[in-house]
């Protein structure tokens, strides 16, 4: 999906929401538990319930590992299952040598290598150009690159001071010298609202993934109001607030109202 498309979808749905799969076997409603494949039929009626208020799926790539060659499966089929048009993220945080980031990259991006054909991929730059720029040999594919984390240990390393600089913006603005805007996202936790305005003046044509709306408690209205731009410019995940907004046989149509409050909040700031 290229920048344009992106942004017309936006604009089109009126939101900007990202809903993230993480789907936890353990969390999946009794009703789903004898399906032959209870993860794939839980993310499939959640799909169902939020593709016309979402313009991105991203699921945790760490939920399907964990169950082995089942978890690999269920993740293909959820792939495929996700409508054509909303964007695609592998939220898989790698990051190595450059010849083994051109193996995760193939992983993620050639459906003849490993059966997945993401639009994009979650990479951490914290080893330097030649990790992340293999992800960039694939044609319309892009780069999501962690920058400023909502996690508490986020401080450890990303605020820390580089010649009157904090790390996150040096990140920003050495990862702009490898792409452009039509290529490279960077994510911006949503707990750090605050920041966004200075993230702004680093990045003002960059889509953001921002993760952290919703369980983690990030603040949608702040993120909104110093993230968004004339191209609309975010996408806000949500995951648990909107998966597990019911745990019964009604899972699909709360999360669907879970999603369509985002959605209508988004489409007022939009």
């Amino acid at each position: 999906m290229t920048y344009n498309e992106l942004s017309q979808q936006i604009f089109r749905k009126q939101s900007y929401l990202c809903v993230g799969l993480d789907t936890d076997p353990r969390k999946i409603p009794h009703s789903l538990q004898n399906e032959p494949d209870p993860v794939f039929a839980f993310n499939r009626q959640i799909i169902d319930a939020t593709a016309d208020l979402a313009v991105a799926y991203k699921p945790n790539i760490a939920f399907y590992e964990a169950q082995g060659p089942r978890g690999w499966e269920s993740l293909q089929k959820t792939l495929d299952y996700i409508p054509a048009d909303c964007f695609t993220i592998a939220d898989a945080k790698r990051g190595d040598i450059g010849n083994t980031s051109g193996l995760y990259a193939r992983t993620f991006f050639d459906r003849s290598a490993a059966g997945l054909d993401f639009d994009s991929v979650t990479v951490a730059p914290y080893m330097g150009h030649d990790s992340v720029t293999p992800f960039l040999d694939y044609a319309g594919k892009w780069v999501i690159l962690l920058a400023l984390t909502s996690n508490p240990g986020s401080a450890d390393f990303q605020r820390q001071s580089i010649n009157e600089q904090e790390l996150f913006e040096v990140v920003i603005e050495t990862a702009k010298t490898w792409a452009g805007p039509d290529r490279l996202m960077f994510v911006i936790g949503a707990t750090q609202a605050d920041e966004l305005s200075r993230i702004r003046e680093l990045a003002p044509d960059h889509f953001l993934l921002v993760p952290g709306v919703g369980a983690q408690g990030g603040n949608l209205a702040e993120v909104s109001k110093r993230g968004l731009t004339p191209n609309g410019g975010l996408l806000v995940n949500a995951s648990r607030s909107i998966l597990y907004a019911s745990g019964g046989t009604d899972f699909a149509e709360k999360a669907r109202a879970e999603a369509q409050a985002l959605q209508q909040e988004m489409a007022s700031y939009l």
